[in-house]
Formats: structure tokens, C-alpha cells, sequence
């Protein structure tokens, strides 16, 4: 479980996160939308242990990330948007080298290689290199990579950005496959049709706050609307109108 309490970062006189709280259960896929600026991926900088806090507090399977963060990113699997992967590598040279980062032993990084290979259907690509994949083939490398040493929780920045159709329902797959699994799956995206097939919770940031944190249902009652996206548009709408 990822618990976020009372966040805040600025940078000079720009307020990127303002008082963000809200939590992520083990067992579901939280949904992380705003549009650009909002505060999003400030916010899971500051989760993921890449940026500290000015004020606040990240729990992560309740360990506080500023007294222990090494303890916290053990915990975690992330897929941040920055994709980069080691070009002369293979796939699964890629993903073996970040279990030995983690510390896993040789045994185990084979075990867990092989099912990730195989859960993402990349038996095709796994001794290839890297460089000249498709974007659906790097994303699914980096998913592998993240989740090598079998995170209970799960953080994916836009996961299934540049993805064709084929690759984006396979994807979708694989995340509720992650939550069935009793995992904490936090994800961000900018695509209505993807937060509403997967979520069970939403929450939604604009300038720097959380302006709803509700189910999809929920959501779309609270806005009055029957569709996803008219529903963000007027919470959006709505948070801006209020701060201005």
C-alpha cells in the first residue's frame, strides 16, 4: 500500500505540489490524472524517492521513504517516463542486470527473468539488443526490469504511451494481472478510454492538489455526467475556477 500525506514541493515561487494526499491499495489499480503542469509526475518523484518533500510524508507498505528509502525502493517497481535502456544489451541482459542491482542472487534473477519473459510475451525479442526496438518492445523490457525483484507495489508513468492497439490491450492485460495478484498498481495517463477500463480508483491532481479521489462511478456522479472524460473536464474545470 502507497500512502502520500499532506505533499508539498516548490521550486522557487512555483507551488508544484501543494498539499497532496491519498492512498493506493494493495489489490487495485489507482488511476493518477491531471492535465500538464498539475503536478503528477512531481508527485511520483517524490514517491518513487527521486525527489525529497519539502514537507510531508510517502509511506510505502507503512515505511516512511525519508527514514528509510533504500528499504522503500525495494518495495517499489517503477516505470518512470523516461524509458532509457542500455542499447548494446539485450532484453534480458537489460532486465538481469537490474536484479543484480537489487541484489538478487543469480538463481533467482533466471526464475524471475524467465516468468517475466514470458508474462509479457517476449520470448521473441529477449536475446535481441535493444537498439532499434519499437516503442511497444522497449516498454515492455523496461516493465520487466522494474519488476524483476517482485515489487509489491507498482508505479507506471504513462505505460502505454506510443503503444499500438494489439500491444495496448496486452498491456491492460498484464497491469490486471499485477492487481489480481494482490499488488498496489498506481498509474498515470492522459487517455480516458485506458483509466476507464482499468481503474478502481481515481484520483485526480490539478495545481498542485487533489481535486477528486473517487471511484470511476463515483466520479462520473459526482460531475453528473455518464462519461469519464466530461467528468475530469469538470472537475478541472471546476478546481480552476475555484483558484482563480
Amino acid at each position: 500500500m502507497i500512502e502520500l500525506k499532506d505533499l508539498h514541493k516548490a521550486f522557487a515561487a512555483v507551488k508544484a505540489v501543494d498539499g497532496v494526499s491519498f492512498i493506493a491499495r494493495d489489490g487495485e489499480i489507482t488511476g493518477l490524472l491531471g492535465p500538464n503542469g498539475a503536478g503528477k509526475t512531481t508527485t511520483l518523484r517524490m514517491l518513487y524517492t527521486l525527489m525529497k518533500p519539502d514537507r510531508g510524508q510517502v509511506l510505502v507498505d507503512g515505511i516512511d521513504a525519508a527514514t528509510d528509502p533504500i528499504a522503500v525502493r525495494r518495495r517499489l517497481g517503477v516505470l518512470p517516463d523516461a524509458r532509457g535502456l542500455y542499447k548494446r544489451l539485450s532484453s534480458r541482459e537489460n532486465i538481469e542486470y537490474f536484479g543484480r542491482l537489487q541484489g538478487m542472487d543469480e538463481a533467482l534473477i533466471r526464475t524471475r527473468c524467465d516468468a517475466l519473459i514470458k508474462a509479457l510475451d517476449m520470448d521473441e525479442i529477449a536475446e535481441r539488443r535493444t537498439e532499434g526496438f519499437s516503442q511497444g518492445q522497449r516498454v515492455k523490457t523496461a516493465i520487466a526490469r522494474a519488476l524483476i525483484h517482485d515489487p509489491k507495489n507498482c508505479i507506471l508513468d504513462e505505460p502505454t504511451n506510443g503503444l499500438d492497439v494489439m500491444a495496448t490491450r496486452a498491456m491492460r492485460d498484464f497491469l490486471r494481472r499485477l492487481r489480481d495478484e494482490g499488488r498496489c498498481v498506481l498509474f498515470s495517463s492522459h487517455i480516458m478510454q485506458e483509466v476507464a477500463a482499468l481503474c478502481d480508483r481515481i484520483v485526480v491532481i490539478a495545481q498542485g492538489r487533489v481535486v477528486a479521489d473517487a471511484s470511476p462511478e463515483a466520479l462520473r456522479e459526482q460531475a453528473g455526467t455518464p462519461n469519464l472524460e466530461d467528468a475530469f473536464v469538470k472537475v478541472i474545470g471546476s478546481a480552476e475556477g475555484l483558484a482563480a
